[in-house]
């Protein structure tokens, strides 16, 4: 599972090969959520203001996200992601 940023104790993954659609996970003191990177539909549960931050994150990073998730299905390494600051 490649880490890709670390922010305010979240970590966001991508795991190689993984199934369509294109998302990413988040996970955060015990939680864990996946994003859709096209739509940004949440399935999981998370924190409120965690979810937030992951969300901020994620509007920020949308093009970033899909080439990495081009990598990873050809089982390349994903690029570091800025950290949301």
């Amino acid at each position: 599972m490649p880490i890709i940023s670390r922010f305010l104790g979240i970590i966001i993954a991508m795991y190689w090969d993984d199934h369509i659609p294109p998302h990413f996970h988040a996970k955060y003191s015990g939680y864990e959520i996946t994003v859709d990177i096209h739509t940004g539909v949440v399935e999981g549960k998370f924190p409120k203001r965690a979810l937030h931050h992951v969300l901020e994150w994620y509007e920020l990073h949308k093009d970033e996200l899909i080439n990495n998730w081009e990598l990873c299905q050809s089982k390349e390494q994903p690029k570091p992601i800025e950290p949301l600051e």
